[in-house]
């Protein structure tokens, strides 16, 4: 709904009065930021080499000149047995990790000195470029990962004739070995725990030679040469199927023949088509940087930036970037991103590159729905229901056979694996995004056929699970706040996790109409819950005993989670709450305690606290508390301490929940919707005087446009499906208004 306000002729009366919106149309001029550039070859992987992706597959480009290196991953991927459930053994067998699927590497002659290097990516396209010049000529490498084709694409031009001549070899991090005919390249092979694998690269399209010698390709006196990328597994997300499904080889040979009857220029139409209409979908607008600065690589941005420098396009960027990589390693069809998206080169990478669903995986989907990127939320949804039954066996194994539902271990294989330490409340939060899903589409259908059912089911798990204590109030038994503190009854993380639950899972009830006798024993069950608790020093405990330290300064702020992304705690209906949490927040930042007197900057953020996640989470927290100063204090922290040249978020080692984390933060700052109101601008800091942002969607199935100037909006519109009513606070006023029609 587009608010209209009276135009007045006089730019004096524009700055004195306080508008109420503007006319229709973009709220935003300027494009959004779409490059990452460099003018040097990558040397390391994690820092600074660039990613493709189409969800499935993915490899990182070093751009050499004259030996160029790609190494590719294909997310299923796994070593492991089937079902385990124990040990974090991270081999062969036992719980297994994701693994390196392999690498190529192409030889280029007669290339000498090299000149006017540039490698970029476009995120708004999802294109990888290399382009130089040597002896005079130009040169051009451009690579994309189809989500249409299901095939990664490599092309390579040069400006004049016969100046491509090189050799290309293939190499499997799992061992099998390559072999060459006629234009491909291929291997296939078997893991230890019999999952099949197989890749192949085709070289098409080329007005020069190519022929197979030993285990390789030579090409000859070419112009432009491409090459396919095809890499499967026989992995089938299904339990039933003992996880296995076709035959890798034979679904490659498939995608082949899909490819016969197209070219280069289709293909690549194709894949622009598909990633731009996702990435255009939301945009930010927080600033101008100097053009000075605007136009300088990547690397070097951040580096002035990391000196103390503003760049609010770098900002943005990341924002953008966050987006990128959800669009490239999670689509329709396959598996979510795990701890390190899609990327790996490595068969003992850190963390196993797992699913810990005790705050990292519900991190890589935050920004899924308030950027408008929902379908990209749907491999998380879809990995939650086929992990049920592997879950629902462990969970009566380790809590008695007669309860009903299930939970899961801290770390998650794609195999129905659970391993490490039980996070007993991990249904509870995997359960949050089944629902957010439904309040942010709104699709009854999906609600009706996948959300309802796991939402009641988890419910029973917490119903059968849940302890009554001697004065009634039902605690969760024997928790644990991540990764802090003992185990014991109540702790307020399991506590508002559960409350969460329930809450989600009664406005679901409620939107389809049923199950009423269910719904009333689960607000007693909700009414019942020991609620949250305010200390001695003013803090939201973290435990049921007021045991909290003021100083301490531990990365996770897992009491804090019925602030963000919980919806128990906010500044309208639980003021105290929020104060007590604002405190606690202060605490964990170093700014309460010892250190109460210690200006809160971007460096009393220290140690343990600096990780890649906390950076995103207590910038969403801020935001929630409606604190933009500190939000935006987040955001500096984040790129100051733990980001690398390539804008790869580090824990360290390189852990990319923090790119996601960020993605589904900044959103809080502009637009929150949890406390049934939209609210526009609710903890924008200072420095974002004038701005916009365009398609940032709300609950309620809303698609949010907003322009403002002074931190005063100045045009807004909601949209969505079927226009209804809903309420707005603008500018510090709640109004009652109806959406316009998408």
């Amino acid at each position: 709904m587009i608010q209209q306000f009276r135009i007045y002729s006089f730019a004096l009366l524009l700055l004195i009065l306080a508008p109420e919106a503007s006319q229709a149309g973009n709220p935003s001029a300027k494009e959004p930021p779409a490059r990452l550039w460099y003018q040097q070859p990558a040397t390391k992987w994690d820092a600074e080499a660039l990613p493709v992706g189409n969800g499935r597959i993915g490899a990182m480009l070093y751009g050499g000149a004259e030996k160029e290196r790609v190494q590719f991953n294909e997310q299923s991927l796994w070593s492991g047995d089937n079902n385990w459930d124990g040990e974090y053994k991270t081999g062969d067998r036992g719980f297994g990790s994701y693994r390196n699927f392999g690498e190529f590497e192409i030889t280029f002659r007669q290339i000498g000195e090299v000149e006017k290097y540039v490698r970029a990516l476009d995120i708004q396209q999802g294109i990888h470029t290399t382009s130089f010049q040597s002896n005079g000529v130009a040169f051009t490498r451009t690579a994309f990962a189809s989500y249409p084709d299901q095939v990664i694409v490599f092309r390579y031009s040069a400006g004049k004739k016969k100046a491509l001549s090189g050799r290309i070899t293939l190499n499997s991090a799992q061992g099998a070995r390559a072999v060459a005919a006629d234009n491909t390249l291929s291997f296939s092979g078997e893991m230890p725990n019999s999952l099949k694998y197989a890749a192949k690269i085709k070289a098409v399209y080329t007005d020069g030679k190519v022929v197979a010698a030993d285990s390789a390709l030579v090409f000859e006196n070419c112009s432009t040469l491409t090459l396919y990328l095809f890499a499967h597994t026989n992995y089938y997300p299904d339990y039933a199927s003992g996880w296995r499904g076709k035959d890798p080889m034979t679904l490659i040979r498939q995608e082949e023949v899909s490819l016969q009857n197209t070219n280069y220029d289709k293909i690549k139409e194709r894949h622009v088509k598909d990633v731009s209409t996702l990435m255009q979908a939301a945009s930010i607008d927080i600033g101008t940087s100097p053009m000075a600065q605007a136009q300088l690589p990547t690397d070097q941005r951040l580096k002035k930036y990391q000196s103390g420098e503003t760049d609010p396009d770098l900002e943005e960027l990341v924002f953008q970037y966050g987006r990128y990589l959800l669009v490239s390693s999670s689509r329709p069809g396959g598996l979510p991103a795990n701890l390190q998206g899609l990327w790996n080169n490595s068969n003992t990478p850190a963390w196993a590159s797992d699913y810990h669903n005790n705050i990292n995986i519900q991190m890589n989907y935050w920004g899924a729905e308030s950027t408008n990127l929902s379908e990209c939320h749907l491999p998380l949804i879809d990995y939650i229901v086929a992990q049920q039954e592997p879950c629902r066996i462990a969970s009566r194994k380790a809590f008695g056979e007669n309860v009903r539902g299930w939970t899961a271990r801290t770390s998650q294989s794609i195999f129905g694996g659970n391993g490490w330490e039980w996070n007993i409340p991990a249904s509870a939060w995997y359960a949050q995004h089944i629902f957010e899903h439904w309040a942010f589409t709104r699709d009854d259908a999906y609600l009706r056929k996948t959300g309802y059912p796991v939402l009641k089911e988890i419910c029973q798990f917490w119903e059968d699970r849940l302890k009554k204590m001697p004065d009634g109030a039902l605690m969760v038994p024997n928790g644990w706040s991540p990764e802090h503190g003992p185990r014991e009854d109540g702790v307020m993380h399991d506590q508002q996790l559960v409350w969460d639950l329930f809450q989600n899972y009664l406005d679901a009830a409620a939107a389809l109409g049923i199950d009423t006798a269910y719904q009333r024993k689960v607000a007693a069950m909700q009414k019942a819950l020991a609620p949250n608790k305010i200390g001695k020093w003013g803090q939201l405990q973290e435990w049921q005993a007021d045991r909290d330290d003021p100083n301490d300064q531990h990365r996770h702020t897992s009491h804090l989670f019925a602030v963000y992304p919980g919806r128990q705690i906010n500044r309208i209906q639980t003021p105290a709450l929020a104060t007590a949490a604002e405190i606690s927040l202060r605490s964990r930042s170093g700014n309460y305690g010892a250190n109460a007197n210690t200006p809160f900057t971007v460096a009393s953020t220290v140690g343990d606290s600096r990780r890649s996640w906390t950076w995103p989470w207590r910038c969403a927290l801020w935001a929630r508390l409606g604190d933009g100063e500190k939000a935006g204090i987040m955001i500096r922290g984040l790129l100051q301490f733990n980001m690398l040249p390539n804008l790869f978020a580090t824990h360290p080692p390189f852990q990319m929940d923090g790119n996601f984390g960020i993605t589904g933060a900044i959103p809080e700052m502009l637009l929150q919707s949890h406390a049934g109101v939209i609210q526009l601008l609710p903890a924008i800091p200072a420095s974002w005087k004038n701005g916009s942002f365009r398609g940032l969607r709300a609950r309620g199935g809303y698609v949010v446009d907003c322009r403002w100037e002074n931190g005063m909006v100045t045009m807004w519109k909601v949209r969505s499906a079927k226009p209804g009513k809903l309420k707005v606070q603008v500018n510090g006023k709640t109004m009652e208004t109806t959406s316009e029609r998408l």
